[in-house]
Formats: structure tokens, C-alpha cells, sequence
């Protein structure tokens, strides 16, 4: 067998168990040092912000969040790989945690900014808008709901109850009414009203990780 032909064939499955590995990353950072820390620390802070308002948008910190992730699998996963198996697996477990993490933050981003457009991503949708909606201490997983099963976070979303004044935009038709294609997953609730008082539940609630109210 050729010889890059053969560390290709090395390569890929490595790269694959790579990115299963970062899902478990995704639960535990979302879960432990995401929501538990409750504001303290700037991860924290940071990602609890997002829930006060749901929204997503590019933000300057995602490249710190980048760097994080790239320092992680070249100076942890990558020696490790490299000790257990040579530089092909180390290289290759390393690039895999990488593109894991750039996985999920593209389909969180999506999430919040495009409707779905399939099975997978009608299912992502559900499950994470319950953990923003309806119990933000469950579903931590964004894009598989494996370790919220391991560790008996997962909640089946049912019908999701979204807040009016934090509807997704894609969620929405013109008149403000949840679409027709969506209407028996998702379900609007209380008004739109989004004064400084409901601002400031919204925020403090978000920092308890608790679900806003309607």
C-alpha cells in the first residue's frame, strides 16, 4: 500500500474519534464551565449574555474561544495522540478536536439564525431551544445527545415554548404568528413586551440558569 495512502487510512478514523471527542468537551464546558459558574469568569459571562437575548452574532471573543480550542488540540490531544500511537494519530486526534469544535459552533450558529432543513436539523433546533427556553440545566450537548443521556441531563423538549420577545427570527412570519411548517414543535408564549424591567428579569434570570419567563 502507498505510503500516504496508508496514513491517510490511519489518519481519518483518528480525525473522526477527534470530534467524538470534542462532544464531550462541548457538554462539560457548556454544562460545568458555561452555566454552573453562573457569570463568574468570562466564559461564563459570556455565554450567559447570549441567553439573555438568544440571539447570535458574530462576536470577537469566539476568536479567543478559537484559540482555546487550537491550544487544546496542539498542546494536549496532539502529545497524547503522538505518545500512544506516533505523529500521524497525534496530528490527527488534534485536527479531529478541532474540527469538532468548528462543527458545533457552525451549527449553533445556524441555529439560531436559519430554520432547519432536515431531520438532523429539526432535532438540533428542538433540543437546544428547550435548553434555552425550557430548562437551560438540561441538553447541554448542542449537536448530539449523547453525554445529556450518560449523565441524565437529557430532556425530551416536546413542544417548545418560546418566549414572544425572544422568538427566533426564522421562527416568525410576518404577522409574528409561529410559521405553519413549525408550528408542532414550537409555540409562542406572553407578549412581546421588552421594557428595562423585563430586560433586567430576562438578565438576571439568565445568569441562574433558569428558563425566561413568557
Amino acid at each position: 500500500m502507498p505510503a500516504p495512502l496508508a496514513t491517510l487510512l490511519t489518519a481519518l478514523p483518528v480525525v473522526v474519534a477527534g470530534a467524538l471527542l470534542w462532544t464531550l468537551g462541548e457538554y462539560l464546558l457548556h454544562r460545568f464551565a458555561m452555566h454552573h459558574l453562573h457569570g463568574r469568569g468570562i466564559l461564563s459571562r459570556e455565554h450567559l449574555e447570549h441567553h439573555v437575548h438568544s440571539t447570535w452574532t458574530f462576536d470577537p471573543m469566539l476568536l479567543l474561544a478559537w484559540l482555546g480550542v487550537v491550544l487544546t488540540g496542539a498542546l494536549v490531544w496532539a502529545p497524547i495522540g503522538w505518545l500512544l500511537a506516533g505523529p500521524v494519530v497525534g496530528v490527527a486526534l488534534g485536527t479531529g478536536w478541532v474540527v469538532g469544535y468548528g462543527y458545533y459552533e457552525l451549527q449553533h450558529a445556524l441555529a439560531h439564525r436559519r430554520p432547519p432543513s432536515g431531520r438532523y436539523s429539526a432535532w438540533l433546533r428542538a433540543h437546544h431551544f428547550h435548553h434555552h427556553f425550557g430548562h437551560p440545566m438540561a441538553n447541554h450537548g448542542v449537536t448530539v445527545p449523547w453525554w445529556d443521556k450518560v449523565f441524565g441531563t437529557y430532556e425530551d423538549p416536546g413542544v417548545v415554548r418560546v418566549p414572544r420577545r425572544l422568538a427566533l427570527p426564522w421562527l416568525v412570519d410576518e404577522h409574528g404568528e409561529v410559521r405553519p411548517e413549525f408550528v408542532d414543535r414550537y409555540q409562542l408564549v406572553g407578549d412581546d413586551r421588552c421594557d428595562e424591567r423585563q430586560a433586567g428579569i430576562d438578565r438576571a434570570r439568565a445568569f441562574a440558569s433558569l428558563a425566561p419567563t413568557p
